[in-house]
């Protein structure tokens, strides 16, 4: 029988935990460029052994961390209405995007991939595309319920659905009135579309 060998790295949850939080109250406070290894081990009361034993870089760390809040946030619903699963997916979306730590963060991560392609491809394949994927298998789904066109064109519907929030609560850092999620959802409707909408 395998023995665990004497000083193999236990990786307990808790942490994890305190420092994921740490990594994201380092980047909402500092930005990516300023982020350390040594201030994130300060913050979570560990060691930087703790950190190089879950990641190889401050890079990995923080797109491991930032994929996993986001990621995690995605709203992968069936309400069994294509209104109620828009509903439900844009809400979590003005959620994810208003969060005090990381309507904090993303600005700072988008400017980081303009200078670091690098950072760009991270977001895009570990946040952009696993969230990207729920929105189109909600998309499907619809289209399998008959409430869109077969021939839909899923990249150009899923930018459609994100980028009116993401531009108003990101770049114009607008307010999202009480009725806004209801009027956009019936604009989305209407762009995609939908049978009824």
């Amino acid at each position: 029988m395998a023995r665990t060998p004497t000083g193999a790295a236990v990786l307990q949850p808790e942490v994890t935990q305190a420092i994921t939080d740490a990594v994201l109250n380092e980047l909402a406070e500092q930005g990516y460029g300023r982020l350390s290894m040594e201030a994130v081990a300060k913050r979570a009361g560990v060691g930087k052994s703790a950190l190089y034993r879950r990641w190889r870089s401050k890079h990995e760390m923080i797109t491991a961390v930032v994929a996993e809040f986001s990621v995690t946030r995605a709203a992968d619903v069936d309400t069994g209405s294509l209104r109620g699963d828009l509903r439900e997916t844009m809400q979590a979306l003005i959620d994810w995007l208003t969060h005090p730590l990381f309507s904090r963060i993303l600005p700072d991560l988008v400017a980081e991939g303009v200078r670091n392609p690098e950072t760009a491809e991270s977001t895009r394949t570990s946040i952009g595309g696993p969230r990207r994927e729920v929105g189109e298998a909600m998309l499907r789904r619809a289209i399998a319920r008959g409430e869109l066109p077969g021939d839909l064109d899923l990249e150009m519907a899923l930018d459609v659905l994100a980028a009116p929030i993401y531009w108003r609560l990101v770049v114009r850092q607008a307010e999202a009135e009480p009725d806004y999620l209801d009027r956009l959802v019936g604009y989305a409707l209407r762009a995609l579309g939908a049978q009824g909408g």
